[in-house]
């Protein structure tokens, strides 16, 4: 799954199709954040990012708190979230 994969859903006119959208979208940045973190920690990034990686993980930190409070809400609304929305290897 990628970002370009959510314009659709994104473009209707359905709220719940925006918030799956806006779901599938967090998650996929918060997947690939989560894996560059990783490899940062184990020193096999294969760039020096100009952020330390305290703020890239403290980053991470608010991604997954804000993608638990989407998922609390689906359930509340009757939202269906449950898909696969893995990171396309690049």
């Amino acid at each position: 799954m990628e970002l370009k994969d959510t314009v659709a859903l994104m473009n209707s006119e359905d709220y719940k199709d925006r918030f799956v959208a806006e779901y599938m979208q967090t998650k996929i940045r918060y997947e690939k954040l989560k894996k560059m973190t990783t490899k940062y920690e184990a020193g096999t990034l294969k760039f020096e990012p100009k952020c330390d990686l305290a703020l890239l993980k403290n980053q991470q930190t608010s991604m997954g708190h804000y993608l638990h409070f989407l998922e609390v809400r689906a359930e509340i609304e009757g939202i269906n979230i449950d898909f696969n929305c893995e990171v396309t290897k690049s």
